[in-house]
């Protein structure tokens, strides 16, 4: 690796702090190692928006790595490439040298390169008599081997939150489905109620939702759409059970009722809820046409939908899902191995399982395909876990690959189950220091 020398730019470019860091981050006295140049630079796609550069940036970034005549980087190699303005521009597909100029400015500001300029400000190289390179300048690669295990942590992380929005998107899809034909069912059957209020209320929390919302905003509507189709299932629960309970239909009925929220504390709901009795269900108030979307918005978002229920409800509705899901205290109890690939080496909420997932995946060599799958399959929740219990058994399996697919097929024919994996796993952990006592 070049010298450990901090140089400055040439001409009137001014040095700056961030220069003199980014060149001290690539100088560093652990032992050599090497990356795959366009595997970090497919994870730097990925993570693209937690650095903070463009995808041109990236496509500047990929010519100038195609001058590096070998596909690893290592730290006993010159890691300096340095092609010309010209040369660079044909690489890029014609990119014009001022946009490129802009570009690599963003990379080195970004951390991603490191400038070394030479006494006159051209980009060149001296070889000894061996052909060796003895003297190069331009352009220094070793940011992205000395930052090669942040930048694969970070695209495992934007890989993470893509998965779990899709998943957020995916459960509103069906919500929204769900409340539309159950109100419709109401309606035909002539449930008594307020539906057509009930799904006022419902287009308005669907309406009110951003073009580009944050995963924050999916969570609060996902949660809201979840409380509206428990309470509407309960209602027509309770409507097709009334005739069996007696022959009074005041007696165990509930009612619809409207309320306004903003008068009320939750104190008070609670304590008239006890002495109420029957579970109901509060709507927002009827919004006229005139108000417009944003007022109708504003208002139902003030409504809570929240499922007001008694002591003598005994049944709730129950989701029936083709693969049962297990603690994550479980799963990290059965399958140890998995935490030292978490954020900072621990592992605290699902999120961060399925962060390590997507990094296990990649060192197991299991294709993007074969595990998009098994999250479409199972869920990306349950498929997470299989990635933490195949890599508590990786040396007992020759092919991750290949064994993930195929309990991907065994879970759609319904001939798979999770649970006697993980109990197998926990007692092979609870009995494996009792015999090294023995």
């Amino acid at each position: 690796m070049e010298a450990e020398y901090v140089t400055t730019p040439f001409g009137r470019r001014p040095m700056t702090l961030a220069m003199l860091i980014a060149q001290r981050r690539a100088e560093h006295d652990k032992p050599v190692k090497s990356v795959d140049k366009w595997k970090i630079h497919r994870a730097l796609c990925e993570a693209k928006p937690l650095l903070g550069v463009t995808d041109r940036a990236l496509a500047v970034l990929n010519a100038l790595l195609s001058f590096y005549p070998k596909n690893e980087l290592s730290d006993d190699a010159n890691l300096i490439v340095f092609p010309s303005n010209a040369q660079l521009s044909l690489r890029a597909h014609g990119m014009a040298e001022q946009t490129i100029r802009r570009h690599l400015a963003a990379l080195i500001a970004a951390g991603l390169l490191v400038r070394r300029d030479s006494p006159n400000g051209k980009r060149y190289a001296r070889r000894s008599r061996a052909g060796d390179l003895s003297e190069a300048y331009g352009f220094s690669l070793a940011p992205l081997l000395t930052r090669a295990e942040e930048i694969e942590r970070l695209a495992a992380q934007v890989a993470a939150e893509r998965l779990h929005v899709q998943s957020l998107r995916e459960r509103i899809s069906l919500h929204r489905r769900d409340i539309t034909k159950l109100i419709e069912t109401a309606i035909a059957e002539a449930i008594e109620g307020p539906w057509e209020t009930v799904h006022t209320g419902f287009r308005c929390l669907i309406d009110g939702l951003a073009r580009s919302p944050t995963t924050q905003e999916l969570e609060t509507l996902l949660d809201k759409l979840g409380r509206l189709h428990a309470e509407i299932i309960n209602r027509l629960e309770t409507h097709a059970k009334a005739p069996k309970l007696g022959g009074n239909p005041y007696q165990n009925e509930r009612h619809i009722q409207n309320s306004d929220s903003e008068s009320q504390i939750e104190s008070e709901t609670w304590a008239e809820q006890q002495k109420s009795g029957p579970t109901s269900l509060v709507v927002p108030q009827r919004v006229p046409v005139s108000e417009g979307i944003e007022t109708a918005s504003a208002r139902f978002s003030a409504a809570s939908f929240v499922p007001r229920r008694s002591h003598t409800d005994t049944e709730t509705p129950k989701v029936r899902t083709e693969l049962k899901s297990f603690p994550l205290d479980l799963v990290l109890r059965a399958c140890p191995e998995i935490v030292s690939y978490g954020p900072a080496g621990e592992i605290g909420s699902w999120r961060d399982l399925l962060a390590a997932s997507i990094i296990v995946k990649s060192m197991l060599d299991i294709s993007t395909a074969a595990y998009q799958e098994a999250c479409a399959t199972m869920g990306t929740e349950n498929a997470a876990t299989v990635m933490a219990c195949i890599l508590q058994r990786a040396e007992h399996i020759n092919s991750a690959g290949g064994y993930l697919r195929d309990l991907t097929r065994r879970t759609q024919k319904g001939e798979f189950a999770i649970g006697p994996m993980l109990m197998s796993l926990l007692r092979a952990n609870t009995a494996l220091p009792a015999h090294k006592a023995a």
